[in-house]
């Protein structure tokens, strides 16, 4: 499987036979100026909530590559306002995929989205496929509810945000880590606003002090989990 940093949420995962795009917030990010929408290619794409850092680019990229949006009932609601009927609802369960099994989970966070509207509540997902699990968090801080995942899944990876303010920061992943027993932590946004800036080399020495391996793959990086 390979993992395809696009700057602050935004990535791809590739498996032999698919590829999942998440959160696309690319082209208003000036720290992803380098990267080109128009060679992106899914055939799904993970909404996490509504916020514009994590749809800035939806609607685009859901026409220009024909991908399955999986998202929240009123984040599809929104889609469908804006001519896209490629869609598949969910809330706080299970599907199973032809590609594999997604189990969408809590976040703790706030949710809307670019009209004003209603975005439901926000979300994180964990994906079971091409023989991996791996755990997005979303836009998330640390809750309680992320120790469910110790008991349902044994995570290969887990997909945190790490820059603090809005959502988790270095020492809060860390724990919540803990919580659902993975070492493996690829770091998101962090470092697109000041307010969310961190200090790489800190942040390696943190999780290096808890046994654990953090990365932090450039923007437009391509690394094999």
């Amino acid at each position: 499987m390979k993992y395809t940093y696009y700057g602050q949420s935004s990535f791809l995962l590739e498996t032999e036979d698919n590829k999942f795009l998440f959160d696309p917030f690319i082209t208003q990010n000036p720290l992803a100026a380098d990267i080109d929408i128009t060679k992106i290619e899914a055939d799904y794409i993970f909404v996490s909530h509504g916020h514009g850092d994590h749809i800035g680019d939806l609607v685009t990229l859901a026409k220009q590559t024909n991908a399955r949006v999986i998202a929240m009932p009123e984040v599809c609601a929104w889609l469908s306002k804006q001519g896209l009927e490629k869609f598949h609802e969910m809330n706080y369960g299970k599907y199973t995929f032809d590609f594999g099994v997604v189990r969408m989970v809590w976040a703790t966070h706030s949710a809307g989205l670019p009209d004003g509207s209603y975005g439901g509540n926000p979300a994180g997902f964990v994906i079971e496929t091409g023989g991996k699990q791996i755990y997005f968090a979303g836009d998330t801080g640390l809750t309680i509810e992320m120790k469910l995942l110790a008991d349902l899944h044994k995570l290969d990876y887990a997909i945190l945000p790490i820059g603090g303010n809005y959502t988790m920061d270095v020492d809060d992943a860390i724990v919540a880590s803990d919580f659902f027993n993975c070492n493996k932590v690829i770091g998101v946004h962090y470092n697109t606003f000041p307010v969310i800036a961190i200090e790489s080399d800190n942040a390696f020495s943190k999780f290096k002090a808890a046994g654990k391996e953090l990365f932090l793959p450039a923007i437009g990086e391509t690394i094999t989990l």
